[in-house]
């Protein structure tokens, strides 16, 4: 309801029977707010139509200011609207503010199963490089009572206008809208639209967003599914394509390459006619065969031969009647993209581009309509009297309003929203093709309005010995719209005057052959008018889906700019029709364009259309996965012999399944695989959350495994199935073991040092690192390969084999001065936490301390404390066990050696458990098969993980201690480099030994054993 009919109506209420009191009231509150509004903000689809609109309706005396985004500017200006006088404030947007997007994980091409797409979560944000357009609108809206819509009247701008209104209420939830429909940049238009101000379309913008939910859904899924198998089946040709699929640029191809297949299948068939031509003075008339033609050649040569047994013609008939051309009906846009396209030579993509600029610069009339019927409300004479100025077609243009004025034709279709394409306003100053297209354009609006060219056809009928033949002339008697519209050809064809039963001898009676021909491959304007017939996108979008099988080499362009399919389209519509599937043909999408149309007429709802679309074309998808075979077979044909592909799950992604909840965000974590081999947990919630758990890269393969950790939570928390390379992990432990990761499974929280970091990147080592323990970890730095590697390997040159943490030595602080409390202080120089063992185990009751604010990775067992620690030396003593190996937990900080009262200077080795520890022998083939070691005497589901080479006892150091480990602490499998000298308190360099016969002198590469 426009405000004067408020007003009205609101003013009849005030005199009805007590029952209206309410609805009065109601009425009465609208007007008030109306009252109330002094300052509107203004959007529109373009800054062009912004600054467009602001000047017509500030008669030019507009302010502009700066808004966020400098290619949308803000003009300001006062106005009569609502009854009063309001400050307006007009922007605009860049087309869409909006856009549709798979939530993550499933916006990266590797995250999931493209099977998956057709049901994941979809999100609308503002892509980043309109945030700048949307913080205007934020700003502005501010200062607004009211929101008026000048967006483009058709469903994407219905759409976009929705868009703007979303952010706008965000700021302001009691904003007042309203929407203005016009169909072209004009004073009359503009105002007009002012005076009746709408509501906004909720049903047009729900049928764009159905379209734009399916378009991303189904081309997501198809996209990734033809890309991602079709570059491992054909590496060397397809390695870097997109092989892109769309619902509507597909049938667009299947045109293409239909036609293209039509030309190939094409067998040319040879056929015969008789042709007799008469010469005069003027020229020669050709008489063409009544039969037309034959495809036997004896039956035309035997009529051919009685011809000529007596060829004399008589004329049987002569008649004369009115011919008329027609004048072309008004432009719509599928009509100007083939006009255009066929007249001018301009594409359509740069035809719509030219006609929007033209539009918003006043022009002419909105180039995008379905409408070929020209309103009883247009006042078409003055528009044609607008272009009585022109040189070229000014006189043409008065002739028209001389003769009585314009008369169109009128067509059959309307869209209801907008009249078709015509001149709003007169310009001489364009240049190039936009002069071009504005000229044709005003031609084709004066052709319509003028009268049909008008002429007279004479038809001259003659017998040869029974067989007919026709000859026809033309006089052209009134060009009328011709003399405006070059772009037709209508020529005279003179001819003799014959009279009824003359006879004459013809000049030339002869039997002529030829052969049939292929139809021709299609041209832009036939490929338009076949996505009409079909139904296949809106005139809006046909140009779109055209440029895009361009762009993507599914079709290139002859010299004469006919569609050539290229090998990639031809395999692709090939292979998906050996399917049974017709994908390329128009049915499937001129069934969503019909759904489409009913959601904007209001007979369909928005969720059961979209939910029966998903359904169906999901349905297509997985058929089309179990028969992928048949599209790599078709492209086979065009590119060789397909590569062979093992197992699907190369080609797709599998679905990622959870292992555990994020201990930062709650979501799930799932394994995922690092792009240079090896694994990883990562949080679902990536990239607003980071946290990730990186595994070393001697875990061959992990996969979740069904079982459930009952201890650890939040539940559910997944093992997994690990599988280690061989020589990475001690030998008691198996090289495919099942376990936990939420820390409860001492050995494998030691053997992978879990830590779960906040960093989605591989970070670099680092010279420290936290304590081992499974917590977030707050750190940007991730130990390295080489760092992390898990102290399960052997390796000679360490000595002996440790389940500790794999961190580079560093100095422990020194001890802080007694205080007379005699207080334990960790690493960061802060007072440590005593803590008892509560698990079950050969520890279990035994107190220990460690930092109190878990920030460093200090450890040290308070019954293993110096009496002095005042006076010990600066190195980091703490978490040593018997023999100075550490213990499952320990700090293992540095090279010092630290003495343990049960170990002897080189008699009985002792483990972990403080036991006499037992020798074993190497079973396994390999370099090691036959060497001892030295193991924890228990069982081995209750063994320590004390594990030392017999053959690699180090010497006692100069106070008869053993060293635990003379390179800083490292696990075995690091590649730290050994140090050049040892402390003064580390135990004597052990000689480098061959790997094969373990003598010292020389390297397995010269080994005698190995020649």
């Amino acid at each position: 309801m426009n405000f004067r009919a408020r007003l009205l109506a609101s003013s009849a209420l005030r005199m009805l029977p007590q029952p209206w009191r309410l609805f009065s009231r109601a009425a009465a509150a609208e007007e008030a707010a109306l009252q109330r509004i002094r300052k509107v903000l203004c959007v529109a689809e373009k800054n062009d139509a912004a600054r467009g609109i602001a000047d017509l309706l500030s008669n030019s005396r507009m302010r502009r200011r700066e808004g966020f985004s400098k290619f949308n500017k803000i003009y300001e200006y006062d106005y009569q609207l609502f009854g009063q006088t309001v400050t307006m404030v007009m922007t605009s947007v860049s087309g869409h503010l909006l856009a549709h997007d798979f939530k993550m994980p499933f916006r990266k091409w590797h995250s999931c199963n493209p099977l998956a797409l057709f049901d994941a979560e979809i999100e609308k944000y503002c892509p980043e490089n309109y945030v700048d357009i949307k913080r205007t609108l934020e700003r502005e809206v501010r200062q607004c009572q009211a929101l008026v819509i000048w967006t483009d009247c058709d469903r994407e701008g219905e759409n976009i206008g929705f868009e703007i209104i979303h952010v706008c209420k965000a700021v302001k939830p009691n904003l007042q809208v309203f929407r203005a429909r016009f169909s072209e940049i004009t004073p009359h238009a503009v105002r007009t639209a002012c005076e009746n101000l709408t509501q906004p379309d909720q049903k047009t913008s729900d049928a764009v967003d159905v379209r734009q939910e399916l378009d991303l859904r189904i081309g997501a899924a198809f996209t990734r599914f033809q890309t991602l198998r079709l570059q491992k089946i054909f590496p060397d040709i397809l390695a870097d394509q997109l092989i892109s699929y769309g619902s509507c640029q597909f049938p667009t191809l299947g045109f293409v390459v239909e036609r293209f297949k039509a030309i190939q299948a094409f067998v040319p068939e040879a056929f015969y006619k008789i042709k007799v031509t008469h010469d005069h003075e003027d020229g020669s008339v050709i008489f063409n065969w009544k039969r037309n033609r034959l495809f036997n050649h004896t039956a035309c040569l035997v009529l051919y031969q009685i011809c000529m047994e007596d060829p004399v013609a008589t004329v049987v008939e002569v008649g004369s009647k009115p011919k008329s051309k027609w004048r072309p009906l008004p432009l719509d846009t599928v009509e100007l993209e083939k006009l255009a396209s066929r007249k001018l030579k301009i594409n359509a993509k740069e035809t719509m581009r030219i006609a929007e600029k033209l539009y918003t610069q006043g022009f002419i009339s909105y180039p995008r309509t379905e409408t070929n019927i020209f309103p009883k409300e247009l006042n078409l004479s003055a528009l044609v009297q607008q272009q009585a100025q022109d040189p070229n077609w000014g006189a043409f243009a008065q002739r028209i309003l001389d003769r009585g004025g314009p008369t169109p034709r009128s067509g059959t279709k309307s869209d209801q929203a907008h009249p078709p394409i015509h001149p709003t306003k007169y310009t001489a100053s364009l240049q190039g093709n936009e002069q071009r297209l504005y000229e044709f354009i005003v031609r084709h609006f004066l052709a319509c309005c003028s009268e049909d060219a008008k002429g007279q056809e004479t038809t001259v009928e003659i017998d040869i010995a029974n067989e007919r033949f026709i000859a026809q002339g033309l006089m052209i008697l009134a060009r009328n719209y011709l003399e405006v519209y070059p772009y037709e050809k209508w020529s005279d064809k003179v001819i003799p005057l014959y009279e009824k039963g003359s006879r004459f001898q013809p000049t030339t009676v002869e039997m002529v052959d030829g052969e049939t021909s292929p139809p021709l491959l299609l041209t832009e304007a036939d490929l338009i008018a076949l996505m009409e017939k079909h139904g296949i996108g809106t005139d809006a979008t046909h140009a779109e889906h055209i440029e895009t099988i361009k762009t993507r080499m599914y079709v290139g362009l002859t010299a004469d700019q006919r569609f050539l399919p290229g090998h990639l389209g031809m395999g692709l519509v090939e292979g998906y029709d050996s399917m049974g599937y017709e994908m390329s043909k128009p049915d499937l999408r001129a069934e969503l364009e019909a759904d489409l149309k009913q959601i904007c007429e209001g007979k369909k709802d928005k969720s059961v259309v979209l939910q029966q679309q998903v359904q169906k074309y999901k349905q297509v998808f997985i058929e089309a996965v179990a028969r992928a075979n048949k599209l790599d077979q078709a492209l086979a044909q065009y590119f060789g012999e397909a590569t062979e592909i093992a197992e699907r799950e190369e080609v797709y992604p599998a679905m990622p399944v959870p292992v555990r909840k994020c201990p930062q965000c709650n979501n799930d974590m799932v394994l995922k695989t690092r792009k240079s081999g090896g694994f990883y947990l990562s949080c679902t919630g990536y990239p607003a959350c980071k946290t990730a758990l990186w595994f070393p890269d001697f875990v061959l393969d992990v996969a979740r495994d069904e079982s459930i950790c009952a201890v650890c939570k939040p539940h559910p928390v997944h093992r997994l199935k690990f599988k280690f390379k061989r020589g990475s992990v001690p030998p008691v432990m198996p090289l495919e073991f099942v376990g936990c990761i939420g820390g409860c499974d001492e050995m494998l929280k030691e053997l992978l040092d879990l830590k779960y970091s906040n960093r989605a990147s591989q970070p670099t080592s680092s010279a420290s690192q936290p304590a081992n323990h499974l917590r977030v970890n707050n750190s940007f730095n991730r130990p390295s390969a080489e760092n992390r590697r898990v102290r399960g390997s052997t390796n000679p040159a360490l000595g002996h084999l440790s389940l500790s943490s794999t961190r580079t030595p560093r100095p422990a602080p020194s001890a802080a001065p007694d205080d007379g409390n005699n207080a334990v202080v960790c690493n960061c120089g802060n007072e440590a936490l005593l803590l008892t063992v509560r698990k079950e185990g050969p520890n279990q009751g035994r107190q220990f301390y460690k930092c109190g604010a878990s920030a460093c990775n200090f450890f040290l067992w308070a019954d293993e404390q110096p009496e002095d620690r005042s006076s010990a030396p600066p190195g980091p003593f703490a978490g040593r066990g018997p023999a100075g190996i550490q213990r499952p937990g320990g700090g293992g900080r540095g090279p010092e050696v630290f003495g343990s009262n049960g170990s002897d200077s080189g008699g009985g080795t002792v483990c972990n458990c403080n036991q006499p520890a037992i020798t074993r022998t190497v079973q396994k083939d390999g370099p090691n098969k036959g060497r001892q070691f030295h193991t924890c005497s228990k069982p081995r589901e209750q063994q320590c993980g004390f594990f030392q080479w017999a053959d690699e006892n180090v010497a006692p150091g100069p106070s008869g201690d053993v060293s635990s480990n003379q390179f800083g602490g490292r696990g075995l499998g690091s590649k730290a480099k050994r140090p050049s000298s040892l402390s003064s308190g580390a135990a004597a360099k052990k000689p480098r030994t061959c790997s094969i016969c373990h003598q010292p002198g020389h390297t397995r590469k010269t080994c005698p054993q190995n020649h």
